[in-house]
């Protein structure tokens, strides 16, 4: 008979909910006030906590960025991105769903994102953060693209390499920040444009209709 497992104790659930407080005010006030701005002693009192404790928790600045750029690539939602795409057998209902992906995570990510981009270009700590959200989602459209390849959906012309360039060029952050930020655009117009330009780029003609 297996025994069962030894409840939490409060220290284990206090240290949980001190790392949640800590990572939620980081994430709070890198959006408000940029990476720079915020200082260690804020996210401390936002928290409720000592900033040696945002220390020892979570490494300062640097590593409650990395913490939180790292959960969004290791979210459940991302797992059950992936497992959508490996199981979608349709090629535009694959591009229909990727477009809508991208969107709805950049809805959910672009306030840090934005403030993540700023920093990165005068502190090498946060180009490496940025890098790591860059490798998942260049990732994942790789992975889109193998799977359209498999279908022997790809235009002639575009193979996997290719095609996941193409999945980037549309759909990273850069890209959305342009149709949002410089051109005005909705999220509901970029969704609907996404799908008719990758549609048109990615697959042949006999893989277009819905």
């Amino acid at each position: 008979m297996t025994a069962e497992p030894a409840p939490r104790g409060r220290r284990a659930e206090y240290a949980q909910l001190t790392r949640r407080a800590i990572l939620d005010a980081a994430r709070d006030l890198f959006v408000r006030n940029g990476y720079f701005e915020t200082r260690v002693e804020e996210i401390a009192a936002t928290a409720r906590v000592a900033p040696a404790t945002v220390y020892a928790v979570g490494g300062g600045k640097h590593g409650l960025l990395r913490t939180l750029i790292e959960a969004g690539t290791t979210a459940e939602d991302v797992t059950r991105i992936v497992a959508r795409i490996e199981a979608i057998d349709e090629p535009r209902q694959l591009i229909c769903f990727i477009v809508h992906a991208t969107r709805t995570t950049f809805d959910q990510w672009s306030g840090l994102m934005r403030q993540v981009v700023a920093a990165a270009a005068r502190e090498p700590s946060v180009r490496e953060s940025l890098a790591i959200a860059h490798d998942s989602m260049r990732g994942g459209f790789q992975l889109v693209a193998r799977r359209l390849a498999t279908m022997g959906a790809l235009r002639p012309g575009v193979d996997e390499s290719r095609a996941t360039d193409l999945l980037w060029l549309h759909l990273c952050n850069a890209a959305y920040f342009i149709r949002t930020d410089d051109l005005g655009w909705s999220l509901d117009e970029s969704e609907a444009w996404l799908v008719d330009a990758l549609t048109t780029a990615l697959l042949a003609t006999g893989s277009r209709q819905p």
